[in-house]
């Protein structure tokens, strides 16, 4: 039983079982958006559904426990297959190099009169070697032999990328801040705080976006150390060992609060967030949408014209409580008035968000996919091959092998032979 199950877990079968399963675990992590509440899907999708996403742990797959055993299978089963061929490997590497097995294997063979070693140059094999063949001194040499190993080197690469990217996706961290140029913020409990020295937007002779780009400042809350870069779409940076992503960015303002004609309380804004009025907690405001060239289209409501600020609008609710007492767009310079409070909104500008990551074992991730290239080199442009010149009454009789591609070495070995020869096809 121990056999079999050995024979089993280090199958070709169960390989690709566990890859299709992985396949699907990772096309649903990929479909449903992640990390959200039970709440979130059920909205989004059903009751039902929600209670299916949550029992199969599809909310958070990379971290479900059947991910990582699926992960554990098949780095086990690449394992054993890679252990349980290395003695196989290791005796068929020195088969290669013994010109006594050529005569039992299957190979090229040819018929030469002279210069065998003119023929070994066409072929581009290293100097041979004269070995004694039956009391006769032969000529021996072969090329590629690390070729042997090329499926096993591939196999071993793919073992690394996978281990990388399964304790990458178990142990890594994830957040993002969000903010405009000049605001620092907490990185979640990390104890570093982000400040966003400066944000820019390059565009287009044609007003499109060309790039965006952040100017970071991070610092230790400990000992005050700081480290400064600037990040671009597609150009990240790496600071205290994360890495810091330009994510997307969008539109932000500020929001001031006066009481009796006193200013009461001042804050920046990001569409989406809401504030609280400090001496009125029930009193809440929710900064929607900015239209940066407001129109009202009928049928359609609000939107903008274009991405320039010609006519400013803040589309805004305004809560007492759980009640939604107004909600309206705000254009510039009007005011929102509540008893003794006014709201205003002022002085619009982009917000960058910033996501942040950090994984350690990509390194290993990176190595796996470097020897996984080197792997499948050596096993389909270094062909392991191998030629064997014996003197005989006539000359010398040469037999060849190629471990791959048999049949193209013997045409091969005849085009070399004919060459050295001074023959040529008819």
């Amino acid at each position: 039983m121990l056999k079999k199950f050995w024979k089993f877990v280090s199958s070709m079968k169960f390989a690709i079982t566990l890859l299709v399963l992985l396949a699907l675990a990772c096309a649903a992590g990929s479909f449903l958006t992640q990390h959200q509440s039970y709440e979130w899907y059920a909205s989004r999708y059903s009751e039902r559904t929600a209670a299916v996403i949550y029992a199969l742990g599809l909310d958070d797959v990379y971290h479900s426990l059947w991910f990582l055993i699926l992960t554990a299978a098949l780095c086990c089963n690449l394992l054993f297959c890679n252990l349980l061929r290395i003695r196989p490997l290791i005796r068929k590497t020195k088969e290669f190099s013994d010109p006594q097995t050529l005569r039992s294997s299957p190979a090229a063979h040819a018929e030469i009169t002279q210069r065998p070693q003119a023929v070994f140059e066409a072929l581009h094999f290293p100097k041979p070697k004269e070995i004694e063949q039956n009391t006769e001194k032969a000529l021996f040499s072969k090329r590629n032999g690390i070729g042997i190993w090329g499926a096993w080197i591939c196999h071993f690469g793919i073992l690394l990328l996978i281990l990388g990217f399964a304790l990458g996706q178990t142990t890594g961290v994830e957040y993002a801040v969000y903010g405009v140029a000049g605001q620092t913020k907490p990185i979640a409990d990390t104890g570093y705080l982000l400040t966003i020295d400066d944000f820019r937007i390059g565009l287009n002779e044609d007003d499109t976006v060309s790039q965006y780009t952040a100017s970071l400042t991070v610092s230790d809350g400990k000992n005050g150390e700081a480290q400064s870069a600037q990040v671009s779409v597609n150009d990240p940076a790496s600071l205290f060992g994360y890495q810091f992503y330009q994510n997307s960015t969008g539109w932000a303002a500020d929001v001031s609060i006066r009481k009796s004609g006193a200013l009461l309380q001042q804050e920046t804004l990001c569409a989406g967030e809401s504030l609280a009025v400090r001496d009125l907690p029930s009193l809440a405001l929710c900064f929607n949408a900015f239209y940066p060239d407001f129109v009202m289209i009928e049928g359609k409501g609000p939107s903008t014209a274009s991405g320039k600020l010609l006519n400013p609008a803040y589309l805004y609710s305004l809560y007492y409580g759980d009640e939604l007492i107004g909600m309206n767009a705000l254009l510039s310079g009007e005011v929102i008035t509540v008893d003794d409070y006014e709201i205003r909104f002022s002085n619009p500008q982009n917000y960058t968000v910033i996501q942040i990551k950090r994984d350690r074992f990509t390194p290993l991730a990176l190595l796996g996919g470097l020897i996984t290239m080197i792997g499948l080199i050596l096993a389909f442009y270094l062909p392991p091959k191998r030629l064997l010149a014996i003197p005989d009454p006539s000359g010398y009789s040469l037999i060849g092998q190629s471990l791959k591609g048999g049949l193209l070495f013997s045409e091969q070995l005849s085009a070399a032979v004919k060459e050295v020869s001074g023959q040529s096809d008819p």
